[in-house]
């Protein structure tokens, strides 16, 4: 694959914004993270209702802790890191709350400006 670099990035516009740990490059804003309690590839992971400055990989059906889903990775437009999945279709009835939902490995995220959680 190629690495692609975009020319333009969306900057977000919250206190509390996370990064990606390799280029800094705005991904993600705490009013945007549904849970912590998800187990990604490589670890913990975060649950997201959007994601910004990401492409998407192609779509595959993966076996996760919680059954069959069809998801895309997801890779950051400036470095092309994958930093997570999107959901694109839950088999099972119980996890449809994913779809169109986005993790995001802890492990490739980083605080802008170090903030705290309350």
């Amino acid at each position: 694959m190629s690495k692609t670099h975009k020319t333009h990035q969306n900057f977000l516009s919250s206190d509390r914004i996370y990064t990606c740990t390799t280029c800094h490059t705005h991904l993600a804003r705490h009013e945007d993270l549904i849970s912590k309690a998800f187990q990604g590839r490589h670890g913990r992971a975060y649950l997201f209702s959007r994601v910004t400055n990401v492409s998407l990989g192609p779509k595959e059906d993966r076996v996760l802790i919680t059954g069959v889903h069809s998801v895309k990775d997801i890779r950051c437009d400036v470095c092309s890191n994958v930093v997570g999945w999107k959901y694109v279709f839950a088999f099972e009835k119980s996890q449809k709350y994913k779809e169109n939902k986005y993790i995001v490995e802890k492990a490739m995220i980083s605080k802008e400006n170090q903030w705290d959680e309350p």
